[in-house]
């Protein structure tokens, strides 16, 4: 609202002219110019989501004034002076189209504005002052729909180079080390429903210098049915099984299981080695456990976390959250320097999040 209140105010507004008859003084020539706008305020505003449509956002309650200088001519009497407008109940209502381009960053678009003004009222100072007085309703009539003809194309020039600006500041890949990137951009278009507006993004890790296609396809991801946040990000076993494919394909998860690294009470003596050169969707699926324990959160738009593997003992299937702990555990580097590092979200320029929760389904 601070940009388009800003755009607004900027409003650049046309001479205007015209003849007008005035009761006992006749037919009165008139010309109003240097139009400026002092301010334009926006004190209310509400966005909601428009299902199957996209977003609307309603604006009530915003005021302008601004300043200009007037001429006069009737009979042979010339006259001029300056005036001052104040446009009061300013009520603007504008519909947002959700999109994608090919880079699968999100569009944003103006595919209805209107705007309306319930009051405007002009006051002329000057020797012949009284007289614009006289017929000031058809200067106010004709500010008017001035006014509300410009408001909506300032609307749709400032979604279009302001706002459309700033949703392409929105991370569609992110580097996370030397061997692999997540890919982040969107699959489809952003859907608006009644109660919110959902993105689909691709969520896979991919080797940098091998971008392959992922062999499986990802499950259908559900979100929890309460609202009570603003934003909600959900990452399925889908997103991990692809790290576990990019780094194999970076050659960094190419390695010997033996005897020597399986704990001695599990009762399950392998007897030779076995040498780990390939991944699959079961990969992070179903597997023995050990004692695993991840503590993941969301630090200044990353996921970091900490962890403690322990020794594979073959009791259970691993939760979602131990698998989360188990690949992290063989990604290379140190790894406790790379989980206080985290993993980038996608997220636009100057957001922050807070009252972060995570939860693990």
């Amino acid at each position: 609202m601070a940009i388009l209140e800003k755009e607004l105010a900027q409003l650049k507004l046309p001479d205007i002219s015209g003849d007008s008859r005035v009761l006992r003084v006749g037919k009165v020539r008139y010309e109003l110019s240097r139009l400026r706008l002092r301010d334009f305020h926006l004190p209310y505003s509400r966005i909601t989501p428009i299902s199957n449509v996209g977003l609307q956002v309603s604006i009530s309650n915003a005021f302008a004034e601004l300043d200009g200088d007037w001429r006069v001519k009737f009979l042979f009497i010339r006259s001029s002076g300056s005036f001052n407008l104040k446009v009061e109940n300013v009520y603007i209502k504008i519909t947002l189209s959700l999109g994608s381009d090919t880079t699968g960053k999100p569009t944003i678009s103006t595919s209805d504005c209107s705007a309306s003004i319930s009051e405007v009222r002009v006051l002329f100072s000057g020797k012949l002052g009284w007289l614009y007085n006289l017929f000031h309703s058809v200067i106010e009539s004709r500010l008017r729909k001035i006014l509300e003809s410009k408001v909506c194309d300032n609307v749709a020039k400032s979604v279009h180079n302001e706002l459309q600006t700033y949703l392409q500041t929105l991370p569609v890949t992110a580097k996370i080390d030397g061997k692999t990137g997540i890919d982040y951009s969107l699959v489809a278009s952003p859907r608006a429903t009644a109660q919110s507006v959902d993105a689909d993004l691709k969520g896979e890790f991919y080797s940098l210098a091998h971008h392959s296609t992922v062999p499986f396809p990802p499950l259908p991801l559900a979100f929890p049915s309460d609202h009570d946040r603003m934003v909600y990000f959900g990452a399925s076993s889908y997103f991990f099984n692809t790290a576990g494919i990019a780094y194999h394909e970076a050659g960094a998860l190419v390695f010997e299981i033996t005897d020597a690294m399986v704990s001695g009470t599990s009762g399950t003596g392998l007897g030779k080695r076995f040498h780990l050169a390939r991944c699959s969707r079961s990969s992070v699926g179903e597997a023995p456990t050990g004692n695993v324990s991840a503590v993941i959160n969301v630090r200044s738009g990353r996921i970091v976390g900490s962890l403690d593997v322990g020794r594979y003992r073959g009791e259970q299937p691993l939760t979602g959250q131990e698998w989360l702990g188990v690949f992290l555990f063989w990604v290379p580097r140190d790894r406790e320097a790379r989980l206080d590092e985290g993993f980038p979200l996608p997220l636009l320029d100057r957001i922050q999040l807070s009252n972060i929760l995570v939860k693990f389904y």
